[in-house]
């Protein structure tokens, strides 16, 4: 039964978005999803401040072959979390968990980026027989124990300072997406639909806790890392852009390390959000790697 809450907000531009809305109810929260396609499953995870929109351009090019499947986090997108849920890695990773087994997926080829490897791998690794295999953007999943260049960033966004910068200006999407996602250049309408999930500051909240957790979830990544070897069989896909601020050759050769046989397309000139970025560069690769 269709209800006011699985309703798509009237901010939805339906012709940049032009895929059904699908809601499922989980633990309290009600997940928004996209399910587009047939053939092999792909599992599309987004990151911090983004949702299923930032795939959009990849599902438009890849559903006549394969299945789509992107959801939005508790509290990202057209998602809404429980009263209590604290946004954490861990807890989006569990609901990912019993997202795809009410759904049934099997066989699954996994893409994520950003947040979405540390909260996807997580379930790959609890879970490894659903998967078949991973395409891997600009991301990590382990912990950055004395990496001065991510406790730099998790202590001053993740504190006082950043959170104000996060919750007040919304600076996540007004100046970290808009400025990080190169060549791409945001239309007026783009920006408002990553504006549209986060109307007010505590909206926000979701947002702002991520940049702490890279810290604070140093006992659910060293989970995570703990199981990654026995992934390492799989087949991976590592579509990397060499121009992220975030993400670096050494995490790209840690990728490498744990995927010896995987193939490495760099992304000349794409910043972190290569979703956005260079999308008919990332489709084009998947196409010809499952060939």
């Amino acid at each position: 039964m269709t209800n006011e809450k699985n309703i798509r907000p009237s901010w939805v531009d339906n012709s940049l978005f032009p895929f059904k809305s699908n809601f499922m109810e989980l633990d309290g929260c009600n997940i928004h999803y996209v399910d587009v396609g047939s053939g092999p499953t792909l599992l599309l995870l987004h990151g911090n401040p983004t949702w299923s929109f930032l795939y959009r351009n990849i599902i438009k090019a890849l559903s006549p072959r394969f299945r789509c499947v992107a959801p939005d986090y508790p509290g990202f997108g057209l998602s809404s979390a429980r009263n209590g849920y604290g946004f954490t890695p861990s807890e989006h990773s569990a609901i990912l968990e019993k997202f795809t087994d009410k759904l049934g997926l099997s066989d699954v080829t996994m893409m994520v980026q950003d947040w979405g490897g540390p909260i996807g791998m997580g379930l790959a690794v609890r879970r490894p027989e659903m998967f078949r295999a991973f395409v891997i953007g600009n991301t990590w999943a382990w912990p950055v124990n004395g990496d001065a260049h991510f406790e730099q960033f998790s202590k001053f966004m993740g504190g006082m300072v950043g959170r104000f910068l996060i919750r007040r200006l919304n600076f996540f999407v007004g100046v970290i997406l808009v400025k990080n996602a190169m060549p791409h250049n945001f239309t007026l309408e783009e920006i408002a639909m990553y504006r549209g999930p986060f109307p007010t500051p505590k909206s926000r909240d979701p947002l702002a806790i991520f940049p702490k957790q890279i810290l604070e979830a140093r006992a659910y990544l060293a989970e995570v890392e703990k199981g990654l070897s026995s992934l390492s069989s799989r087949p991976a896909l590592l579509v990397w852009g060499d121009k992220d601020v975030a993400f670096r050759e050494k995490e790209l050769n840690r990728w490498q390390s744990i995927f010896p046989a995987a193939k490495t397309v760099m992304l000349t000139g794409a910043g972190h959000y290569i979703q956005e970025a260079v999308p008919e560069r990332i489709t084009d690769a998947i196409t010809e790697w499952w060939r």
